[in-house]
């Protein structure tokens, strides 16, 4: 949306700070509109969803023990991910927590290979649980929240760091992938 409105600003022949102040309003509504809900708690909300499905009525049984504990090996990369994603945040010392205000473009650590790491390191960590329960149903709430995350946050993020960032991070959004 922000590089719809600055387009639209210099098509109306604003050049410079014009196009820029219609970036920052346009900023300022995506900020207005920022989700209620955290990421964790999404996160939070999804593991119990996956116990549920699991324990009240597994379907789709597709690994038994022991083989199933193998799905630790990605729960526990996905931790690992996010919790290194979120210390270069803090070493920086910029917002971590969604839309709060961006002071440094963070492109270190698992930022080289993903935009996103700390959502797919929570990604990785839902799937690995999914496979430690050993039933399809319980692939349903990683899906969701994949899909959750990516709307109400991912799209959003882009935007905000477009407007803070302006081409040093179109560069890296173009060099570095979203997800993998």
């Amino acid at each position: 949306q922000v590089r719809l409105n600055r387009t639209c600003a210099r098509d109306r022949g604003e050049s410079g700070e014009a196009a820029r102040m219609v970036g920052v309003q346009s900023l300022a509504f995506a900020m207005d509109e920022k989700p209620r809900i955290l990421p964790l708690v999404w996160l939070l909300l999804a593991l119990l969803a996956m116990a549920g499905l699991h324990w009240l009525g597994p379907f789709g049984t597709y690994l038994d023990r022991p083989w199933s504990w193998f799905g630790l090996v990605p729960a526990t990369f996905g931790l690992w991910m996010s919790a290194l994603s979120a210390r270069a945040f803090q070493r920086v010392d910029t917002g971590l927590i969604p839309f709060d205000e961006a002071t440094e473009l963070v492109t270190e650590g698992f930022f080289r290979y993903s935009r996103n790491p700390m959502y797919l390191g929570m990604v990785f960590f839902l799937a690995g649980l999914s496979v430690v329960f050993g039933c399809l149903g319980t692939l349903l709430p990683v899906i969701g929240f994949i899909i959750v995350i990516h709307k109400s946050y991912i799209l959003r993020e882009e935007a905000f760091m477009e407007a803070a960032f302006g081409e040093t991070y179109l560069q890296y959004k173009r060099n570095v992938r979203r997800w993998i």
